[in-house]
């Protein structure tokens, strides 16, 4: 072969050579290119609806697309956390996720398609939404201490009401029977209305319920608060003192949010997203906005810190689930 015609064949070979190469860098956009749906497992108007709406809006800004709030209601939350557990990792699907999907969930129904460790890459940690503990003001009790007192000096006589069976409401009784020695009689019903319309009635004597419903109750004395049932004290309910720290070691119980995509989204991604989220929950008015709505920000909002999170809850309330007996299809 003459001298130029392999110099010509040697160059169009690198210059196909340099086209197979970066192809796919020009064929791959950045993320995000196009609209970023963000799964709630609940339906609208409720807490996490709302929370979930209020930073969809406000991550338009450093991610350059809308992100699209889709409500997937139902079984708990098991349908829309198996949405994602099946959608492309790519990004564009999230879920807002509760401690329900992401931690209870995988004990209480028989059969769930999805594990909340495997099925999902974390995200962020969003924060939670303390409960309290109330109870009608005929209860002879000022303190989570004269409430056990009063509890072992007459068993059976005490009721505690939840949304139903297998409701956090209802577990974190569970929870508190077991580290206090108490054995308050569970009374399940169908939702949270119902549940505190009998206590105000002093059809049941008490329940654990969200700190934001139950402020306005509160506040006109006709339920009294004994304890936050959370780690650290509630920003709304500042002078009530938690459970564990009345001498109830270990409870501590609260509906936690947390942002998840579907198990090998790549990890660049996964940090663009987390950047994102950080971002919008340091923006003054989404704080003030989520404040309002009752959240207690998360400590810390690495990707690793929520995976560690969600692994220690779904032990945790395993334990809880397998002694309320609690089992559902």
């Amino acid at each position: 072969m003459p001298q130029w015609h392999r110099r010509a064949a040697l160059a169009a070979i690198a210059a196909c050579s340099f086209c197979v190469a970066t192809a796919p860098a020009f064929a791959q956009k950045e993320f995000p290119s196009k609209p970023i749906m963000l799964v709630v497992t609940y339906p609208p108007g409720g807490p996490t609806d709302a929370m979930a709406r209020t930073l969809a809006a406000a991550l338009k800004t450093s991610l350059g697309q809308p992100v699209v709030v889709e409500n997937r209601a139902g079984a708990g939350g098991n349908i829309g956390a198996e949405v994602v557990a099946r959608a492309e990792p790519d990004g564009y699907t999230l879920m807002f996720g509760t401690s329900a999907p992401l931690a209870i969930n995988v004990s209480l129904y028989r059969k769930i398609n999805y594990d909340p460790v495997k099925s999902f890459a974390p995200v962020i940690q969003i924060g939670q939404l303390p409960n309290v503990l109330v109870v009608n003001p005929s209860v002879p009790a000022k303190n989570v201490q004269e409430l056990i007192a009063y509890g072992r000096a007459h068993p059976g006589k005490l009721s505690y009401a939840s949304s139903g069976n297998g409701a956090s409401s209802h577990l974190a009784g569970v929870l508190f029977n077991n580290l206090a020695g108490t054995d308050f009689q569970h009374v399940p019903y169908k939702g949270t209305g119902p549940a505190l319309n009998d206590l105000l009635g002093g059809q049941v004597s008490m329940t654990f319920t969200d700190v934001l419903t139950a402020l306005p109750f509160i506040k006109s004395g006709k339920v009294r608060a004994l304890g936050v049932t959370t780690r650290s004290r509630s920003q709304a309910l500042p002078d009530v003192p938690t459970v564990a720290e009345q001498g109830v070691a270990g409870f501590d119980v609260s509906v936690f949010f947390g942002v998840v995509a579907p198990a090998g989204t790549p990890p660049e991604v996964i940090r663009k997203l987390n950047r994102a989220f950080a971002d919008a929950l340091q923006q003054p008015e989404v704080r003030k906005t989520l404040l309002g709505q009752g959240l207690e920000f998360a400590p810390a909002t690495t990707p690793e810190q929520l995976g560690g999170f969600v692994k220690s809850e779904v032990s945790k309330w395993r334990s809880v689930v397998q002694k309320s007996g609690a089992q559902l299809d």
